[in-house]
């Protein structure tokens, strides 16, 4: 505990989320990342009282329980909780599956435990009184559950480490806001949800007084939680918002997001709309989620070489990542929507391409000086970013353990480098190739691929059994 005793200020509960704002406390502001001893001060002053605890789930999802903070505190902060073991073997629908050595029908669908990471505490400003964390879930013998997302990324980075590496990660994503608030009856485009803005305003300064005022709450409140962003700006599609993240440890980087998309939902909510991260919202529409990564030694970059170009540890991370991520598609694009954002000329790579700040490349190498790094584009909106960044590191290790030498870079249009592999075209080939990949066996093992196989199979199927929208407006009174 702190010698000197933080507290939160008076967090007051109004109607809009902006107003569940940190304030100062004898002249302190008190905001972002916290100690369980500055948890443990505002709850005897009365000012928090709820800690949501939260697992992240195969999709990438924050799962769990809000507790009433003394019981956090007296029970849940020192003893750790317990979960459906369901939550690590479901899809998107919280439907209980067959198929899963996880857990089960047959086993009676038991509990995981769950240890809560202290140091992911922090206050959440769209929520008034409210802190959250994550949690670890662990078995029976209290071992790490190796198919949970966070886990399946620690142990790539231990992998890295192994090599005298570590990994700094910055993530960028793209997401829609659609004016009004979505349900399946309602649907999106004609007749249902409009996006946020009618036309494409691509780095745009004027936006709506609407627009304008969510940037500035998100903005305001990722900075409240810990969280400040490197930049917000609207992308090329009509009500498409682009959010980058300073660089960071790997394992913290994955936590924040999936702590921003759960503020950038709310506080759309809050503001009369709904914020979507599908991959593909509509035909022709994508919206991506990119993965910023350099390499450190001792805290060295590895990736520049002296004057200023890749390294051989940077082109044998490149060839890594090219040999690797074809076989790694369902941690990238889990989902069936997902290759609809793989299109010609839409800034979403097709080719398993490399090259020096050229955005049609699956990998784009870019930056200056110690700031030079790779950017992996193929990353969807929708991925999970533990299993996105986990793929990233296991092909580089691949890369750099096998002194692997990368292709001739693609210094013109890669969707027209034909030479180069084409990135799956659906999930079954994405599955197929993830299942049959001796490399990714050997880096992520059988229980993991076979549990994220099964995952990508239950997808599958429920697109295969279930008749579209578009396949009635196409054969309805024409078949």
């Amino acid at each position: 505990m702190a010698t000197t005793p933080r507290s939160f200020s008076q967090v007051p509960r109004l109607s809009a989320p902006s107003a569940a704002t940190a304030g100062t406390r004898r002249g302190r502001a008190f905001t972002g990342k916290l100690e369980l001893s500055d948890l443990r001060d505002a709850v005897d002053d009365e000012l928090i009282d709820t800690v949501v605890l939260a697992l992240p789930n195969l999709q990438g999802q924050l799962k769990g329980k809000w507790y009433g903070a003394r019981h956090f505190l007296d029970k849940v902060a020192l003893d750790g909780a317990d979960m459906c073991a369901y939550l690590l073997a479901t899809d998107v629908e919280m439907s209980p599956r067959h198929g899963f050595d996880l857990t089960s029908w047959d086993s009676g669908f038991e509990d995981t435990g769950v240890v809560p990471d202290l140091s992911t505490l922090r206050y959440l400003p769209w929520i008034p009184r409210t802190v959250l964390l994550l949690g670890d879930a662990v078995d029976s013998a209290d071992a790490p559950v190796e198919v949970a997302p966070r886990q399946v990324l620690r142990s790539q980075l231990t992998r890295l480490a192994a090599l005298g590496l570590h990994a700094q990660v910055g993530l960028e994503t793209e997401f829609l806001l659609y004016q009004g608030t979505y349900t399946p009856t309602t649907g999106v485009g004609p007749g249902g949800l409009v996006a946020a803005a009618e036309v494409n305003l691509d780095y745009a300064l004027d936006h709506a007084p609407g627009l304008d005022r969510y940037f500035r709450r998100l903005q305001a409140a990722l900075a409240k939680a810990g969280m400040p962003v490197e930049a917000v700006k609207t992308e090329g599609a009509p009500g498409q918002v682009e959010v980058t993240f300073p660089h960071g440890g790997a394992l913290t980087a994955c936590d924040q997001h999936l702590v921003f998309k759960h503020g950038a939902r709310a506080l759309a909510a809050w503001a009369g709309m709904t914020a979507t991260f599908m991959a593909a919202p509509e035909t022709g529409i994508g919206s991506g989620l990119h993965l910023h990564l350099s390499l450190t030694r001792s805290g060295a970059p590895m990736l520049p070489s002296p004057d200023g170009e890749l390294s051989q540890v940077g082109k044998s991370a490149v060839a890594g990542l090219l040999e690797a991520l074809p076989g790694l598609a369902p941690f990238y694009a889990p989902n069936v929507n997902s290759y609809k954002r793989y299109l010609g000329e839409a800034f979403a790579p097709t080719r398993m391409a490399w090259g020096f700040d050229n955005r049609t490349c699956a990998v784009r190498v870019v930056g200056h000086g110690d700031g030079l790094h790779l950017e992996v584009r193929l990353g969807g909106a929708d991925a999970n970013p533990y299993l996105l960044a986990a793929a990233a590191v296991a092909g580089i290790v691949h890369g750099i353990s096998h002194d692997l030498v990368p292709p001739r870079q693609c210094v013109s249009n890669a969707f027209e480098a034909s030479q180069a592999p084409l990135v799956p075209l659906t999930l079954e080939q994405a599955r197929s190739a993830f299942r049959h990949s001796p490399l990714t066996r050997a880096a992520f093992g059988e229980e993991v691929v076979e549990h994220y196989a099964q995952l990508a199979e239950i997808e599958i199927d429920h697109q295969r059994h279930t008749v579209t929208d578009a396949e009635q407006a196409r054969w309805f009174t024409r078949a």
